[in-house]
C-alpha cells in the first residue's frame, strides 16, 4: 500500500526531536503509580504468549523496561534516528524501522503488541488501518494495551517540541469512548479502560486501554 501522507511529518520531526526527546522523557520507572501499575498488568497478561512488539517504541526506553519484567519484546519506530538511539543504548534487544499502517510481521506472529503514547498521531480515518493491523499481526488470545492522550476530538497543530526543535506532526485527541468502539470494529475485546486525569504538570487527559484478540 502506498505509505499515507502523514507519516513523512511524523518520521521527519521525531528525527530531529530524537536526542531531546530521549533526555526530556521520563524513565519508565519515573512514571506514576497507575501508568507503572498497567505496564506491569500488561507485561503479565503478555509474557507467556510469545512475541511482544513495542509499536512506536522511540529510544526504547518502555521496550527494555518490557525485556525486565521477563517479557520477549522488539520495537518498531517509523523514526529511523530513534531506532539507531535505541540500538546504541539497548544492544541486546531487536529494533526495527516500520510503520502501524503496513507491519512487516506475520499474521498471527505476535503475543502481545504495545502502543504506547504513540497513535495520537494517526489522524482518524487512519486508526481503522492501524487496529486492523494490530488485529492480523496478533494471534488469537494475543493482548493489547494501547496508551495514550485523549480528549474531545482536539486537533494539535504544535510548530515546535522536544527542546524547541521545529515539528510538523500533528495530534488528534479522541474520546475513550470513541477509540474503544474502533478497537471493538478492529475485533478486539477491550477488557480494561483507564482514563486519568491531569496532574504532576500534564495538560491532557490520557487513556489506557487492555484488549485481546478472541480464540
Amino acid at each position: 500500500m502506498t505509505e499515507p501522507s502523514y507519516l513523512a511529518a511524523v518520521r521527519e520531526s521525531y528525527d530531529t526531536v530524537a536526542a531531546d526527546y530521549t533526555r526530556l522523557v521520563k524513565e519508565p520507572a519515573e512514571l506514576d503509580p497507575v501508568s507503572r501499575a498497567m505496564l506491569a498488568a500488561f507485561a503479565e497478561l503478555a509474557a507467556p504468549l510469545g512475541p511482544v512488539a513495542d509499536l512506536g517504541c522511540g529510544p526504547g526506553k518502555v521496550t527494555a523496561h518490557l525485556a525486565a519484567l521477563g517479557v520477549p519484546v522488539f520495537g518498531v519506530d517509523v523514526s529511523p534516528r530513534m531506532i539507531e538511539l535505541a540500538r546504541a543504548a539497548y544492544p541486546e534487544l531487536r529494533f526495527t524501522v516500520g510503520s502501524m499502517t503496513a507491519l512487516d510481521i506475520a499474521d498471527g506472529e505476535l503475543g502481545g503488541i504495545l502502543a504506547y503514547y504513540t497513535t495520537h498521531h494517526t489522524p482518524p480515518q487512519w486508526l481503522p488501518t492501524v487496529f486492523a493491523e494490530f488485529h492480523r499481526t496478533l494471534a488469537p488470545g494475543g493482548r493489547l494495551m494501547l496508551a495514550g492522550h485523549v480528549g474531545n476530538g482536539e486537533h494539535l497543530r504544535p510548530t515546535r517540541a522536544y527542546g524547541d526543535h521545529p515539528v510538523s506532526y500533528e495530534s488528534h485527541l479522541l474520546p475513550p469512548d470513541r477509540i474503544a468502539e474502533l478497537l471493538h470494529r478492529a475485533g478486539l475485546v477491550v477488557t480494561t479502560r483507564v482514563v486519568q486525569e491531569p496532574e504532576g504538570g500534564a495538560k491532557r487527559q490520557s487513556g489506557t486501554f487492555l484488549a485481546f484478540k478472541p480464540e
